[in-house]
């Protein structure tokens, strides 16, 4: 995999989650968001119980709660969605703040609001505490299609350098007196585009062929083996079957 790249959502520490094998964290988040979307709309209670259970990792793993919330500022456009349920959803009608709003659009943006938010800020954990290179050797433990897991860490490895690349044909374009400021100059920007893809598209070409001329088969290799003891997979696993607990006695009740 090569050396690991850092994230802006990743929060270096020496927390217990921190150390946790990162196919043990994918594992647990998964059946998490999982169990969340299973669990019935009406079980307000449930969702708050998940909500102090991420609560109660992120003090584990050492994770502010302003380093989260800033980071669910990402769900923006799924709340915006939300509050426009209960003005387009059809159905019985109340009055809320003195507006007439739909009961089945209220349940409907309650529902999208908790699990999204939940599921987001579950996620974001997991990329506070793991970093990408982690991330990517976690997948590969839990058996991902290796063809994915290798887009997805070229992806990473030169993101950055096609960013760069774009950087530098802008400051080329402003170094000549270019400024985009209406929709005549869009066939400048659209060439700009083309010639970008066709850079990348030739970067990619060579560094295939240098990857094929030492040795590259179609597959990466594991590089570094993390197997994970029972006693993590235990500590892992407990907050999805907590999660399950709680769902279950959300339909019960």
């Amino acid at each position: 995999m090569g050396a690991g790249h850092a994230h802006r959502l990743y929060r270096h520490g020496h927390s217990p989650v921190h150390r946790m094998p990162p196919h043990c964290k994918l594992a647990a988040v998964l059946g998490f968001v999982v169990v969340v979307v299973s669990t019935p709309r009406a079980a307000v209670w449930a969702f708050a119980a998940y909500a102090v259970l991420l609560g109660a990792v992120a003090t584990a793993a050492r994770v502010p709660p302003g380093f989260l919330l800033r980071r669910l500022v990402i769900e923006v456009p799924f709340v915006a969605f939300a509050f426009l349920m209960p003005f387009v959803v059809p159905g019985e009608q109340t009055q809320l703040l003195g507006v007439s709003v739909s009961v089945p659009g209220l349940w409907g943006a309650w529902n999208v609001l908790a699990k999204g938010t939940l599921g987001v800020a579950a996620s974001v954990l997991l990329a506070a505490t793991t970093d990408l290179r982690a991330l990517l050797l976690g997948l590969q433990r839990l058996r991902l299609p290796p063809l994915l897991v290798q887009i997805a860490s070229f992806m990473i490895r030169y993101g950055d350098v096609i960013t760069d690349e774009m950087r530098r044909m802008s400051v080329a374009r402003r170094s000549r007196g270019f400024e985009a400021r209406g929709v005549r100059h869009w066939g400048v920007l659209a060439k700009t585009a083309g010639a970008l893809f066709i850079r990348s598209y030739e970067r990619g070409e060579r560094v295939h062929l240098a990857m094929v001329s030492r040795g590259y088969a179609g597959s990466m290799p594991l590089i570094e083996e993390a197997p994970a003891s029972r006693a993590q997979w235990s500590s892992a696993a407990a907050l999805p079957l907590t999660a399950l607990a709680i769902c279950l006695l959300g339909w019960t009740l």
